[in-house]
C-alpha cells in the first residue's frame, strides 16, 4: 500500500506548498516538471511491457499478438460501457466547478470536486493494478507529482479544503490494491504467466499516458480499461 500513501502524500504536500508559498509556480518550471513525469512514464511504462515479454522470437510475436488483440477488444468493451465519457465527465465537472469564475470556495465543493478529479485519472487504476500484482508502483511517484501540482493550484483559490481529498482517494487506490493482491495468486499460472499479460498491457496504457502528459496525442486510455480483464483471459485461452 505505499503508493497509495505516497499518493496522498503528494497531495497534501502540494497543499501545504500552496498555501505557505501563496504565488503561483512559474510556467517555465510546470513545464519543465511535466515533461520529467512525462518521460519517465514512457521509459517506465515500455520497461514493464518489455520485462511481461519473454521467450522464444515465436513466443514473443504470440504474446504481443495476445496483448494488442486484448488491446483492441479493450476499446471495443470500453466504448459501449462509455468508460472514457464518464471519466471525462466526472474530470470536466470537477474542473469547471473549481475554476469557475465567483464559484462557491466552500469546503464541501471544493473537498468533493477535488476527490473527483484526482479518482478520475487514468493513473489511480494503472499504478493500483500494478502495485497489487507486483508490489511498489513507481508511476504512484508520477501520480503523486501530478496530483500535488494540481493541488498546488487549486489550493490558491479554494483554500485547505482540497486537501482533504487526500483521503478518498487513499481509500480508493487502495480498494484497488486489495483488489489486485485477491487476484495475484491466480495470475501465476500458465506456460506464459497470466499476471505477464497484465503487466504487458499495463505498461503500454502507462505509456499511453505519458503521451497525454507530455502533450504529444490525446488518447481515450479509459476506454481500454477492460483490456486488463481481458488479456489474462485470452493468454489462457489462446496459449
Amino acid at each position: 500500500m505505499t503508493g497509495p500513501i505516497i499518493n496522498a502524500a503528494g497531495i497534501i504536500l502540494g497543499g501545504l506548498w500552496s498555501l505557505a508559498a501563496k504565488r503561483p509556480i512559474a510556467g517555465l518550471y510546470q513545464v519543465a516538471i511535466k515533461i520529467v513525469l512525462g518521460v519517465y512514464a514512457v521509459w517506465f511504462g515500455l520497461k514493464l511491457t518489455w520485462s511481461s515479454i519473454n521467450g522464444s522470437i515465436g513466443q514473443v510475436a504470440k504474446e504481443m499478438g495476445i496483448v494488442l488483440v486484448a488491446m483492441t477488444a479493450g476499446k471495443i468493451v470500453g466504448r459501449l460501457m462509455h468508460l472514457q465519457k464518464l471519466s471525462n465527465s466526472i474530470g470536466k465537472h470537477a474542473t469547471t466547478v473549481l475554476s469557475a469564475p465567483g464559484a462557491n470556495n466552500s469546503f464541501n465543493e471544493s473537498f468533493v470536486m477535488a476527490t473527483g478529479l484526482f479518482c478520475a485519472g487514468p493513473l489511480a487504476v494503472l499504478a493500483s493494478v500494478q502495485e497489487g500484482l507486483t508490489g511498489f508502483s513507481p508511476v504512484f511517484l508520477v501520480k503523486a507529482a501530478t496530483d500535488g501540482l494540481a493541488t498546488y493550484a487549486f489550493c490558491m483559490t479554494f483554500g485547505w479544503g482540497v486537501m482533504v481529498a487526500a483521503i478518498p482517494v487513499l481509500a480508493f487506490e487502495m480498494a484497488l490494491v486489495r483488489g489486485a493482491q485477491w487476484l495475484e495468486p491466480i495470475l501465476h499460472r500458465g506456460p506464459w504467466p497470466l499476471i505477464d499479460a497484465v503487466n504487458a498491457v499495463d505498461g503500454l496504457l502507462i505509456f499511453c499516458v505519458a503521451m497525454i502528459i507530455l502533450e504529444l496525442k490525446k488518447i481515450q486510455v479509459a476506454d481500454y480499461y477492460p483490456s486488463l480483464v481481458l488479456a489474462p483471459l485470452l493468454a489462457r485461452w489462446l496459449w
